[in-house]
């Protein structure tokens, strides 16, 4: 039969053993908490020039429509639609139709999608 004794020390080394692995796992889960905190951190500026690149349809279109010189008028007439319903476009107030937007993307001279590339 074991002594008392013998057994004390036992459980303190395991108890001593079971303190030091989760001080241990403690430890490396605040040091991966703090990565990856300072790796968001250092990522502002990706995060800022991802929502740089980001535009609504609106500008898109509008972009396209100076860049080729036209006017909103033309563009209504053109696509067969009313002058009010480009400008809604544009301001974002509503959006076109697909076949409409296959008409800008057409008359731009432009694919449907680089009209729709990094559009919000």
């Amino acid at each position: 039969m074991m002594s008392t004794a013998a057994i004390m020390p036992a459980g303190i080394i395991l108890s001593l053993l079971f303190g030091l692995v989760s001080t241990g796992v403690t430890i490396f889960l605040v040091i991966l908490l703090i990565r990856a905190l300072l790796k968001y951190l250092r990522s502002d500026n990706v995060r800022k020039e991802d929502t740089a690149v980001t535009r609504s349809l609106g500008e898109v279109l509008r972009d396209h429509r100076t860049r080729c010189q036209m006017t909103q008028e033309y563009v209504a007439e053109a696509v067969g639609v009313s002058r009010q319903a480009v400008s809604k476009w544009e301001k974002g107030l509503s959006s076109p139709s697909t076949a409409n937007l296959l008409a800008l993307a057409k008359l731009y001279g432009a694919s449907v999608e680089d009209l729709l590339r990094g559009v919000e």
